[in-house]
């Protein structure tokens, strides 16, 4: 008699164990959460507004990326081997399939963590940048401002001001002094004509000799350029610096992502071990 053997019907029921995915999700998360926390605290998410008197932003990218790192790294290995504890024991299955049922399960852990980690705090972090950025560029309005204090101060401050029809004019000078060097950074320089105009007004606005004017002109000019060219040269090295920390981060993550699949994988095997 030939025994007809039957092919065995495959359950409709998914194999992912979700709950334990959520579980091992919300774990990284909060891993995540308290990492960040420590690292705003370390002074790792914010850029000093004022860069002479703190880091510098490759500096701060290069400590940041690090930081992302070590964050990632250390959420996803408990994440995902808190999902492969916790997750259902298949009977029956071949030791490969449950290999990659375990790997899956950290993948798709270290996946729901990073889009929930992502969703939370993105845009807090760009806020933070952006904020420290927008300091920095009114600190340096406030410096550009005191350099055009500095081309019209009077030798005789106790009377500058003070005479009927001066403040307006004072303040017309200050606004062409600054539209003469702002309409000189493409080029990189000012025309004679412009260097002269403005030698003559500050002079007369000023109260003081020609000689004192132009050497006033001389010095408000090379340094509005220099500070003109150095903020160039740092907007050039903080983008360098964001693309290298960008990234890092990505190749961190897929890291993670490696790390949650083998910390899935230790879990699952102790817990079966142990059950």
């Amino acid at each position: 008699m030939v025994q007809v053997i039957e092919p065995r019907a495959e359950h409709g029921k998914s194999a992912a164990s979700w709950a334990a995915i959520i579980a091992g999700a919300f774990v990284a998360a909060a891993v995540s959460l308290v990492l960040l926390a420590l690292g705003a605290g370390l002074g790792l998410a914010k850029i000093p507004p004022w860069p002479v008197h703190g880091v510098s932003v490759t500096a701060f990218a290069v400590g940041t990326a690090i930081w992302f790192i070590v964050m990632q790294w250390v959420s996803s290995a408990l994440g995902g081997y808190t999902a492969g504890r916790l997750r259902t024991r298949w009977l029956g299955t071949h030791p490969h399939e449950v290999f990659f049922r375990d790997t899956a399960h950290g993948l798709v852990t270290w996946a729901v963590a990073t889009v929930l980690v992502t969703a939370t705090f993105a845009t807090t972090l760009f806020s933070v940048v952006g904020g420290g950025a927008h300091v920095a560029a009114r600190a340096i309005d406030k410096v550009d401002a005191y350099a055009v204090d500095k081309l019209f101060r009077s030798e005789n401050p106790a009377s500058a001001g003070q005479a009927s029809g001066e403040l307006p004019a004072l303040i017309e000078a200050r606004e062409q002094a600054t539209r003469i060097v702002v309409n000189a950074w493409p080029a990189g320089s000012v025309s004679d004509a412009d260097r002269s105009y403005l030698t003559e007004l500050v002079a007369a606005r000023a109260n003081v000799p020609a000689r004192e004017a132009q050497k006033r002109v001389a010095d408000f000019i090379t340094g509005a350029l220099d500070a003109r060219a150095k903020a160039q040269a740092d907007a050039a090295a903080a983008a360098r610096a964001a693309a290298q920390a960008a990234i890092y981060t990505a190749l961190s993550m897929l890291v993670g992502a490696f790390i949650a699949s083998v910390s899935a994988v230790l879990g699952g095997r102790l817990r079966d071990e142990h059950l």
